[in-house]
């Protein structure tokens, strides 16, 4: 290999200026600090932790493997990943009922923070040395990572791995659909189902952030307390009342302009008699059930409602850019201001992720399950 310095410099400390090299078309890691000789140059490891699935199951189908690093395409980058998020995209995934897209990785695990280890031939505005986070294709709970540089942002002032790593699939999903698609303005009110998960947590702080009035569902009083705290207006607990009803009472009948719903169809009528007239149902998930049965199309059309939903990981890599950007752009300053923060709930180490997922599962926790990978 080329020498990287002159006789007076020494490599790979933890703490240097970071440098690179070209192999290949991609450009790799290596670290300079001066004083010492070229035999302390290194270059990536070849293999890697991972959590590798066992065939579809419960959570103990989580096991540690190692394997390959992964190698970027041209316009995607490595990370060498310090904290990932646990996501229940990841656990329908893990039992078998979402399949990653082609060309993704079968590992599990959608967003991520690390450092770039490498960057494909094609990728300008993102440096080898850079702290990212990103929304990944599949790959996420390993110490290598690749991700398309458009999905990549860079982690807020202030803002450690663990932090940085519980933005991207909660930040993406709830910009993309609750304010590219539902349209949610100031002035406006919502209604969030889910209040104290990833993706609730995420809305009633972004809605409240922009002047809407929210209110939220939980299944406790303890979570409805942290909704409340978060800036939900009010919230209510679904074990214990009637949503719709209540919604009547606390809107004085006239209802909300934006249902955001994670649960599906035994809510779906019940979320368009929450809707006021031109009002909006956007659905991101359907936990328990996609199919509505006596669905009146009547109410839709009386009360000109919109009913919209996607999901994130089958976008294009130019969708989600296109989101990234928007998120650079109104969403970040916030962050660097110290607001609309992540929330986490538990943090676990790698090897552990099979505890992460029986956590996720019992719907116990407030916010955020992470997995840290590396210092």
């Amino acid at each position: 290999m080329p020498s990287l310095a002159g006789p007076a410099e020494k490599f790979i400390d933890p703490l240097a200026v970071s440098s690179s090299y070209p192999i290949n078309g991609v450009r790799y890691l290596f670290r300079v600090v001066p004083g010492a000789d070229e035999e302390s140059v290194m270059k990536l490891p070849e293999r890697m932790r991972y959590i590798d699935t066992a065939g579809a199951g419960e959570p103990e189908v989580l096991r540690v493997a190692t394997g390959p690093v992964p190698q970027p395409k041209p316009d995607e980058v490595l990370i060498r990943v310090m904290a990932a998020g646990v996501n229940r995209p990841d656990v329908m995934q893990r039992k078998g009922m979402y399949p990653p897209p082609p060309n993704a990785s079968p590992v599990i695990g959608l967003e991520v923070a690390g450092e770039v280890a490498a960057i494909g031939r094609e990728v300008a505005g993102i440096n080898v040395g850079d702290r990212v986070c990103a929304l990944t294709n599949g790959g996420g709970y390993a110490e290598y990572c690749v991700a398309p540089a458009p999905q990549c942002l860079p982690w807020p002032a202030g803002y450690d791995a663990l932090k940085s790593a519980a933005l991207p699939e909660n930040y993406f999903t709830v910009w993309a659909n609750l304010f590219m698609m539902g349209r949610l303005t100031r002035g406006e009110s919502l209604l969030v189902h889910g209040g104290t998960s990833g993706i609730g947590v995420t809305a009633i702080q972004l809605a409240r952030e922009i002047g809407g009035t929210v209110y939220a569902t939980a299944g406790s009083r303890e979570k409805c307390d942290a909704c409340v705290r978060l800036g939900a207006t009010a919230a209510i607990s679904y074990r214990d009342e009637d949503f719709a009803q209540r919604i009547r009472e606390l809107t004085k009948g006239q209802g909300v302009d934006v249902v955001l719903d994670i649960v599906g169809a035994p809510y779906t009528l019940r979320n368009l008699e929450c809707l006021r007239m031109d009002g909006r149902l956007v659905q991101v998930a359907v936990m328990h059930g996609a199919k509505v049965d006596a669905f009146d199309l009547s109410l839709v059309m009386r009360k000109r409602l919109t009913i919209v939903g996607s999901t994130m990981r089958p976008r294009t890599t130019a969708e989600k850019g296109q989101i990234a950007k928007a998120l650079r752009e109104k969403v970040w300053p916030v962050l660097d201001a110290g607001r609309c923060a992540p929330v986490i709930h538990q943090v676990f180490p790698l090897a552990e992720a099979a505890a992460a997922h029986r956590l996720m599962e019992t719907s116990a926790h407030i916010g955020k399950i992470m997995l840290k990978v590396a210092d």
